[in-house]
């Protein structure tokens, strides 16, 4: 018993720790996460570990609509996808995500 209350209590503090603080603000067309602020426009690397930003690719319900172009990526919701010299670190995941995006052709900017 005491070992099956201990792995209970190990599992809950690890959850928690693992949990991140995560703020997107739409005004500022910004991500924050562990106190960090991130630009949700700009150059990005997509990545598979140590990734500044989890983001789940969605249809419908999303936190913001993207746009991603070859230039010009200076304005909200416009993104380049680079090799190196990037803005953010992103990585592609299924769940536990950050921000949920949704890939658009035309662009009318972020909803507040």
């Amino acid at each position: 018993m005491q070992r099956i209350l201990t792995f209970i209590i190990c599992l809950t503090v690890g959850v928690c720790a693992m949990a991140t603080d995560v703020t997107i603000d739409k005004e500022s067309c910004t991500i924050t996460k562990d106190g960090k602020t991130y630009k949700l426009y700009g150059k990005v690397k997509i990545v598979d570990s140590f990734e500044d930003i989890k983001v789940k690719i969605v249809d419908s319900f999303e936190d913001a609509d993207i746009k991603i172009v070859n230039s010009f990526e200076n304005t909200c919701g416009k993104v380049k996808i680079v090799d190196s010299f990037e803005d953010v670190k992103v990585k592609i995941v299924d769940s536990f995500e950050d921000i949920k995006i949704k890939i658009v052709d035309s662009f009318e900017g972020i909803k507040k």
